[in-house]
């Protein structure tokens, strides 16, 4: 194998050697399995026995010891020449061959007795002298090495699928090229268009649709190669049922001079391949093996990664017991309520916090010490990189409760009213209320009794009990799953319907159903699960029937809370324009004051309006039920729906009510006049 230096992932130099007898064995048996073809450059990677196959045959910087003593070229030599990167760039799909091995030693896309080079290469002088026969012999050994696995494996994927479809992904160097040229070029001389033509145009078509970064995505078919190389030649000569798709990506992603990375581009261009190869895997197989429901999730393994599953573990480990509202509560609301009232022009309360039983520099440092780069799915890595950031982001939150740090912290974690947000605040505070019947009025005690009895016709295992630290009115905690109810607050029937849908609905739905994940990131909660999370929460209420004006009202005077928090930062101004301007009663004007005002300055708040116009935007266009499966955002819908489709994660086994919506015109109006955020 590679020497370790050379190999970008040492990582994967952990994985075993097994000899070409074995590996067609393991094949046969229809076995999912990764190693090193012994005796060669060559590592093997199958998650799953799929019609898909990617090569990356000269992505590989290795040499043996008596070639390096004779090479003339440099390592950067060497490397301009090579095509690096390009295994990352397919590393998420179910089936890859890497080719680890210089080209230099020996070439992989050209015939074996051509494959090593006698003297020079791209007008440069290789070898101090001619290789000897016994040096040719050992390269071209590997050589057949590789062919040999490689016909085992695509006679046994055409055995059992019918026809497959290989991605033969290089790179190539375009300073020295005088005309214009694409970021893709497939190259058909030896495809046979007459029968394969529409992959073609799909997978040109797929890859044109790339997002790069300041780059325009450009694709075209033999504009600078032919795709003349070895591996298409070799495949036409013994198979009949299978399509090489030759592909070079021009060195967008790095300097091809000095070789220097840049990691935005070769990300984009991983997460666009995955998307672009599956989607033409999918289409593939739905218009030649005619398998009619075949989606691009079919084309990806269905086995989590083990590198996700060992990073997702030391992660939730880590971060398990960090719940912002456990600590940004104030633990003597109800003593500093009092003397606010016996004093409210004079008094600002001086509330007090639990204390964080976590060192946040060694939180930190375990957190970016998690390997995150040995995840190959570009997605998922991105996510889990995403949890990350999010994670650090939360601890300094939290290590600020009570300071004047605090504030900037919240507006980093959880952002700002803008001015969209502000003016549907404003707009539906214009408007004239309209009345809902209310029914009876609940104690604390009887609204638990009511939900107690709703969370077992739903089938959920978890504690309902009242408390008196909240300056919220009900809130859901994940461990253990618990409901606390605020017992000095008095609910409404038609409150605590809503509460229902909400609290139960929503936010113990999606703790219980993360518990049945295999993956334990979705119990912490991903980067913007909050907007989502209290969306979906509100839009559950509407969906059930239980929205009204006032409750809409409730989330507009918490959005201009926030905002006159962040202008007067003064506890008592807030209060004022609450009660005086916005006509709240004293007590919903300081417990929404305390709301906003909580830790030094807290800006959650002005999340729920503008998510529940977001989410009830999306469930406009696309079903919702999978962002029930954990503490989601919406921002990773995608990935999500993937991920259900994949199995790597489980359908939501709760789900909250959808009853005919019987919304009274006006207030179906009104919601309708809310602008989501651009």
């Amino acid at each position: 194998m590679p020497s370790e230096e050379l190999w970008k992932t040492p990582i994967l130099n952990t994985n075993p050697s097994y000899s070409l007898e074995e590996m067609i064995q393991l094949i046969e048996q229809e076995k999912p399995f990764t190693g090193w073809l012994s005796g060669s450059g060559c590592l093997v990677k199958i998650e799953e026995y799929l019609p898909v196959v990617c090569t990356a045959i000269h992505a590989g910087h290795g040499m043996r010891s008596e070639l390096e003593k004779q090479c003339q070229l440099s390592e950067q030599e060497r490397l301009f020449e090579e095509d690096p990167f390009t295994d990352e760039m397919i590393a998420s799909q179910p089936i890859t061959l890497y080719g680890l091995d210089s080209r230099f030693e020996y070439d992989l896309n050209r015939p074996k007795s051509l494959s090593t080079y006698y003297k020079s290469a791209w007008s440069k002088k290789v070898w101090s002298r001619p290789l000897s026969d016994s040096q040719r012999q050992k390269s071209h050994s590997k050589h057949e090495l590789f062919y040999l696995l490689y016909e085992a494996l695509i006679g046994k994927l055409e055995s059992k699928f019918g026809l497959v479809i290989v991605f033969d992904l290089h790179s190539y160097n375009h300073h020295r090229i005088t005309k214009p040229s694409p970021v893709f070029n497939i190259g058909s001389t030896q495809i046979d268009m007459e029968r394969w033509e529409p992959v073609v145009k799909k997978f040109t078509s797929e890859l044109r649709q790339i997002g790069l970064p300041n780059l325009t995505c450009s694709a075209e078919v033999d504009a600078v190669f032919e795709g003349r190389g070895y591996l298409i030649a070799h495949t036409n000569a013994h198979f009949d049922r299978t399509l090489v798709l030759p592909t070079e990506v021009k060195k967008i992603f790095m300097d091809e001079d000095s070789g220097e990375v840049y990691p935005l581009v070769l990300e984009a261009l991983q997460i666009g391949l995955k998307q672009a190869i599956s989607n033409t895997s999918a289409y593939f197989q739905r218009r030649f093996n005619l398998k009619t429901r075949v989606k691009k999730a079919d084309m990806l393994s269905s086995q989590i990664e083990p590198a996700v599953l060992s990073v997702d573990k030391a992660l939730y480990r880590l971060a398990q017991k960090i719940e912002t509202l456990k600590y940004v509560n104030p633990t003597n609301l109800v003593k500093e309520r009092t003397r606010f009232f016996a004093s409210p022009g004079r008094y600002k309360p001086n509330y007090r916090y639990r204390q964080l039983p976590i060192n946040a520099n060694d939180f930190k440092h375990q957190l970016y010490k998690l390997p995150i780069e040995n995840i190959a799915d570009p997605e998922m890595r991105l996510l889990y990189s995403d949890m990350v950031n999010q994670m650090s982001e939360k601890i300094d939150l939290l290590t600020s409760v009570g300071q004047e740090a605090f504030l900037f912290n919240s507006l980093k974690y959880h952002g700002r009213p803008d001015s969209i947000a502000v003016k549907n605040a404003q707009f539906l505070l214009y408007a004239k209320t309209l009345q809902e019947e209310t029914g009876d009025v609940f104690t604390s005690a009887d609204a638990r009794a009511r939900m107690v009895e709703a969370a077992k016709e739903w089938g959920m295992k978890c504690r309902i009990q009242e408390t008196s630290s909240l300056a919220a009115r009900a809130m859901v905690s994940s461990v253990p799953p618990t409901l606390y109810l605020n017992n000095t607050a008095q609910f409404s029937a038609a409150e605590t319907n809503r509460l229902i849908q909400h609290e139960l609905g929503v936010h113990m739905a999606t703790t219980l159903n993360a518990k049945m994940q295999p993956l334990k990131i979705f119990r912490l909660g991903l980067p913007g699960s909050t907007f989502t999370q209290e969306g979906m929460a509100i839009l559950a209420e509407y969906q059930a029937g239980y929205m009204s004006h006032e409750r809409l009202r409730t989330l507009a005077v918490r959005v201009l809370a926030v905002n006159s928090m962040l202008k007067e930062q003064d506890f008592y101004q807030t209060y004022s324009y609450l009660a005086d301007e916005l006509g709240l009663d004293k007590d919903m004007a300081f417990t929404t004051t305390t709301r906003v005002y909580r830790g030094g300055g807290f800006t959650k708040d002005h999340l729920y309006l503008a998510g529940f116009i977001e989410m009830l935007h999306q469930a406009q266009q696309r079903s919702l039920d999978n962002l029930l499966i954990g503490k989601c955002s919406w921002k990773y819908h995608d990935l999500i729906d993937e991920l259900v489709e994949r199995k790597w994660l489980q359908s939501p086994h709760y789900r909250f009510d959808v009853s005919d919506n019987s919304t009274e015109p006006v207030l179906m109006y009104l919601i309708d006049s809310l602008q989501p955020a651009a």
